[in-house]
């Protein structure tokens, strides 16, 4: 008779297991958010968020914002790799996959919400400011035809 291979018994015990994830959801809520490191990691994109809200009134702030948090999810695949061998020194669990789910969801995705958030607000700048360009050229033009029938 052959033997059965019980694949949970292959699974670390310190790895989230892929078995019982079934969904980006059943992944976040299999991750202890009590860890001080993640509690961090959510403050900093607290403060994230507030610097994109803050630095809506200063351009060229918001422009090295963006390139920051642009610039960190570049970089996300060596933080993975980094934080994937050294993982036991700050966490209890192994989070770093080699496909990057974690990074991506908890680490990458809030980075990106804040930038498109800036890219939405600069597209409606632009519109804006070529809506008011527009304007003020088609009062132009209806000043000049005033004046050309004025004379």
């Amino acid at each position: 008779m052959a033997e059965q291979k019980d694949w949970n018994s292959s699974i670390p015990v310190d790895a989230i297991s892929n078995l019982r994830i079934t969904s980006i959801w059943t992944f976040l809520l299999s991750i202890e958010w009590s860890e001080s490191w993640l509690i961090g990691l959510l403050t900093f994109h607290g403060f994230c968020l507030l610097v994109t809200l803050i630095t809506f009134r200063f351009y060229r702030l918001q422009i090295f914002h963006f390139l920051s948090m642009v610039g960190m999810v570049y970089c996300a695949e060596y933080i993975n790799e980094m934080a994937a061998i050294y993982w036991r020194s700050f966490s209890k669990h192994q989070y770093f996959d080699s496909r990057g789910m974690f990074i991506s969801l908890v680490f990458s995705a809030p980075l990106l919400l804040n930038a498109m958030m800036i890219v939405v607000v600069w597209v409606y700048r632009t519109f804006t400011t070529m809506t008011e360009l527009k304007t003020l050229q088609i009062k132009r033009k209806a000043n000049k035809e005033k004046r050309r029938k004025a004379d």
